[in-house]
């Protein structure tokens, strides 16, 4: 474990904020996009979760967490969040605090399982940002926050902040961004999922979220913050997001939330909406329609959402007052650019002495991207998979005020710079369960990759049938 920069003893208990006038948060990311621990949560779409965008640069301190480093990674990062401290009533649900990765890997500090290391990634990295820019999309409005150990301190931390927004911004590239792509088997794929339904057959498992690879690099002169550009203004999803570190970087174009914590009358209220049911999207309304209706009617796809659904009740339950855990959505049908999915809400309230990342220890890795029983599912799926890294993990930030937000890092692109310049991978999987059919599910995937892949590719998809790219055994 690397803490790169001594973290201050002294609590960030004074805040500072500064309005100003409306910039696109995508525009302004551009212009530090490609400094190392550059981060943006970047909403998008409709409804109350697109209303909030985050952007900040330079954090005080950084906490690296690799897979050899042992250690205990939840109490390093409970540590440089720190007690809880005021807030502005009036301001933005992040007002300043750690934000970064927690990779799927991670996971491996809850249970146990000797999970492999993706080769690219720490179990952690993230970083303490006491200025931040907020976004308001309903208000069109721009917030910076600054924090500090006194007013004058978070003055200065908050007037940082909005400088940020007089930095000239840098144009996205236009045209192909990669070359072709190309994409594990799809009939290993077929393959590893008849496996997974013998073995839920044979009561191993309940369900098992197994996933494809997808692999390419970017053209000469594109960097990983050009594909973030266009899948916010082709493809915009609620809890999309960007981390840049040294020689990494990651686009993610996520539309689930993980885990969040809010402030509530009665303490700190927590919500997790776990996706799983999908159907593409229709080649005109008609069809749209119908597959979205054909979806909402599916037994099979209700099953595999109830299913997570229950596994999350019981996450939120270890760190929940007793009783006040509830599903207040169930399989409600939401749709993005490319795909329907069926998406549900469990709520709780914090227990007294609890904290948000207690709350991320209780749940990690998201059982959406796992399965039923989620230790057994994780055990399967890494002996079908190879390391997943941040695919499947989670990009988060935690108050400083003890607030949370966090997103389940799949529609996602990892980027690594080398001397033939940026290497990708992207991750698409589908929940198996005792009825799913192997070619049904390697559409499934060839569905969720499709706006990722087009943007890549700057060309037309079929949602029906996937990306174009080779398929490799």
């Amino acid at each position: 474990m690397q803490a790169m920069a001594q973290l201050s003893k002294a609590p960030h208990v004074a805040i500072a904020s500064r309005r100003a006038a409306w910039r696109e948060p995508v525009e302004v990311l551009s212009a530090f996009a490609d400094e190392p621990w550059a981060i943006g949560f970047l909403s998008g779409g409709d409804g109350p979760d697109a209303r909030w965008s985050y952007l900040a640069r330079a954090p005080e301190a950084t906490l690296v967490l690799k897979g050899g480093d042992g250690g205990a990674p939840f109490a390093a990062l409970a540590r440089m969040v720190g007690p809880p401290c005021p807030w502005l009533i009036d301001g933005p649900p992040f007002q300043g605090g750690v934000a970064g990765l927690a990779a799927y890997e991670l996971g491996d500090h809850v249970e146990r399982l000797g999970l492999g290391r993706h080769s690219d990634w720490p179990d952690l990295a993230c970083g303490l940002y006491p200025a931040v820019l907020a976004f308001d999309h309903a208000r069109r409005e721009v917030v910076a926050v600054g924090r500090g150990r006194d007013a004058a301190e978070a003055r200065v931390a908050s007037d940082r902040a909005l400088d940020w927004l007089e930095m000239p911004p840098v144009a996205a590239s236009a045209g192909a961004l990669a070359g072709p792509l190309s994409a594990s088997s799809g009939a290993a794929y077929e393959r590893a999922t008849a496996e997974v339904v013998a073995r839920i057959g044979r009561g191993e498992v309940f369900q098992a979220n197994i996933a494809r690879v997808w692999t390419g690099r970017l053209k000469p002169d594109r960097r990983p913050f050009d594909l973030l550009a266009r899948l916010a203004a082709a493809s915009p999803a609620p809890f999309a997001g960007y981390l840049r570190l040294d020689d990494r970087a990651l686009v993610s174009n996520a539309p689930e939330r993980f885990l969040r914590v809010a402030g509530g009358a009665d303490g700190w209220v927590v919500e997790t909406q776990p996706i799983k049911g999908t159907r593409p999207r229709g080649r005109d309304g008609a069809e749209d329609a119908a597959l979205a209706a054909e979806l909402a009617a599916s037994a099979k796809d209700r099953a595999e959402n109830l299913m997570i659904v229950d596994l999350m009740r019981n996450d939120l339950a270890r760190v929940c007052v007793p009783g006040t855990v509830a599903t207040p959505a169930l399989c409600r049908v939401a749709s993005f650019a490319n795909v329907h999915h069926l998406v549900s809400t469990v709520t709780g309230r914090l227990a007294a002495g609890r904290s948000a990342v207690d709350l991320l220890r209780a749940a990690f890795p998201p059982g959406s991207i796992t399965g039923a029983p989620k230790v057994q599912a994780m055990k399967l799926i890494a002996g079908l998979e190879p390391p997943r890294g941040p695919f499947f993990g989670s990009l988060f930030w935690a108050g400083f005020d003890g607030a949370f937000d966090s997103s389940v890092l799949i529609r996602s692109v990892g980027f690594r710079l080398g001397d033939n310049g940026w290497r990708l991978e992207a991750r698409a999987g589908a929940g198996i369960v005792a009825d799913s059919d192997p070619w049904q599910e390697r559409l499934e995937t060839e569905a969720k990759i499709g706006a990722i892949a087009g943007a890549l590719l700057d060309e037309p998809i079929s949602l029906r049938h996937g990306p174009t790219c080779s398929d490799h055994p």
